[in-house]
């Protein structure tokens, strides 16, 4: 067991990862500065879920299924603000966390994270948006050179996390304005009315017309999604949060300095009248932060989406299901109904917005798996600091993805739909361990229960559930 002095409040084991220190918890600032590593979270959300599989699911059934957006994006924020609470209270990431409870729980998430986003498809669905947007060009060509420039940008930047959170906020603010302007100009009052089946059909599943991986992959990818939400935990520990401030950065190998602090060490706090005050303080404002730049942003951005979907292409002949060109016959819909320059917009935002996307995945996959060996497998070695691992296997995942890309493997509409489909399970597992961490480690006054504790169990149950069904329905089709 760690050591500690007798009134600290952990009872966090070991468990090969080395004991935790007491130090207090700093004050929180003002909110408006702890903004970002939600909608950093929004922000590589705002492609699969948001873009392509809920829009795609409106241009075939129409708006039907929305409801699962909104059961999806509130899951999230509960699971979400799980994974803050131990970050918050200990500095360490989540995924630490589930290694002091074994540590092949780490290469199970790394396994987790890496299986489903391996595949570049969200760069090949930005490459091929871009060939509607110009009317010419190899979507293969143009999503290698964009994971190239991706490399370059993470291997340029002196602190990672705000480089990626200042390309984010761009994207989100470009997504925003474009949903006003939709708003006005795109939706018909058709789809104004069929809103109203996001409350009539609540609960339907339309697996006559889709199948369940889809559908799954949409609420699971309804907001972030994966490993995705665990990362959470490695982008407010940059931004400084709690006792995160006392962790160290991921920092360029080229341009940035490697700050002392080892990685992956752990701090805890005495649940004093003191801290507990700050604690609170914390809570309620990150609480807010995530509320507003996930969960709303996020279900504004899917009804949108989906409404213009709806609007343009339901039950138009010439969408094929299973098939990405929706996108391309949505965007010359747009054309004609509002003008060449809101096609054009729609085309450029979505672009922009996968980009984005493949630029916040591979971020986050390389400071997930970076982290897990860090901590559990190299934390002596001089040579294997955090942001080597992560520089690493960000090249890695270029190089593989490019490998793909090469191989022919390009349906972008395939490649989506299978990594969201397998992240349902992996939400599954860590529901579990999440409850484990933030029942067993934290003190009585900041262990998850009550409401939140039911939703996570909620979780536990959604995700499980719906990957078993996906699982039996796949295997009824080989």
């Amino acid at each position: 067991m760690a050591t500690a002095p007798p009134h600290a409040p952990t009872r966090i084991p070991e468990g090969r990862i080395g004991p935790v220190t007491e130090r207090e918890l700093p004050a929180a600032p003002p909110l408006r500065k702890i903004v970002g590593p939600s909608v950093i979270l929004v922000g590589v959300g705002i492609a699969s879920g948001e873009y392509i599989l809920f829009p795609y699911i409106a241009s075939q059934v129409g708006l039907v299924f929305l409801w699962a957006a909104l059961v999806g994006l509130l899951t999230q924020y509960f699971i979400n603000m799980e994974v803050e609470r131990y970050t918050l209270a200990t500095g360490e990431t989540a995924i630490t966390g589930f290694q002091r409870l074994w540590r092949p729980f780490g290469i199970v998430m790394v396994a987790c994270a890496i299986i489903p986003n391996m595949w570049p498809g969200w760069v090949i669905s930005a490459g091929t948006i871009t060939t509607f947007l110009l009317d010419w060009g190899d979507p293969n060509v143009i999503a290698i050179c964009a994971l190239f420039a991706i490399g370059i940008a993470l291997s340029a930047s002196p602190v990672v996390y705000q480089t990626i959170e200042k390309l984010e906020f761009v994207k989100v603010a470009l997504v925003l304005l474009f949903l006003v302007v939709a708003l006005a100009a795109a939706v018909t009052a058709d789809g104004y009315r069929e809103l109203g089946s996001v409350v009539t059909d609540f609960g339907t599943f339309p697996t006559d017309e889709l199948s369940w991986a889809v559908l799954l992959g949409a609420l699971a990818y309804a907001g972030a999604g994966g490993t995705n939400n665990l990362v959470l935990s490695n982008w407010i520990r940059d931004k400084g949060y709690g006792m995160g401030s006392y962790a160290p950065r991921i920092v360029s190998p080229i341009t940035g300095e490697e700050e002392a602090a080892p990685s992956g060490k752990g701090y805890v706090f005495a649940p004093d009248e003191g801290n507990l005050g700050r604690w609170r303080v914390w809570w309620n404002r990150a609480n807010i932060e995530q509320f507003v730049s996930f969960f709303v942003i996020g279900a504004l951005t899917i009804t949108v989406f989906s409404l213009v979907a709806y609007s343009t292409v339901f039950e138009n002949p010439q969408v094929q299901e299973d098939n990405f060109d929706f996108i391309e016959i949505e965007g010359t819909v747009l054309k004609d109904a509002v003008g060449p320059w809101f096609g054009t917009l729609f085309w450029c935002i979505g672009a922009i917005s996968l980009f984005g996307a493949a630029l916040g995945i591979i971020d986050y996959v390389s400071r997930l798996v970076a982290d897990v060996l860090r901590v559990g497998y190299l934390r002596d070695s001089e040579r294997w600091t955090e942001s080597v691992l992560y520089f690493t296997v960000v090249w890695g995942i270029i190089l593989f993805g490019t490998a793909v890309l090469l191989a022919g493997f390009d349906q972008p509409l395939t490649l989506v739909v299978l990594a969201a489909a397998l992240s349902g399970g992996v939400m599954f597992i860590y529901s579990m361990l999440l409850i484990a961490i933030n029942r067993r480690f934290l003190p009585r006054p900041l262990k998850i229960g009550g409401v939140r504790l039911a939703v996570l169990l909620w979780a536990v149950v959604l995700f499980g559930v719906m990957s078993v069904i996906v699982v039996i329905d796949e295997a009824g089709n080989l």
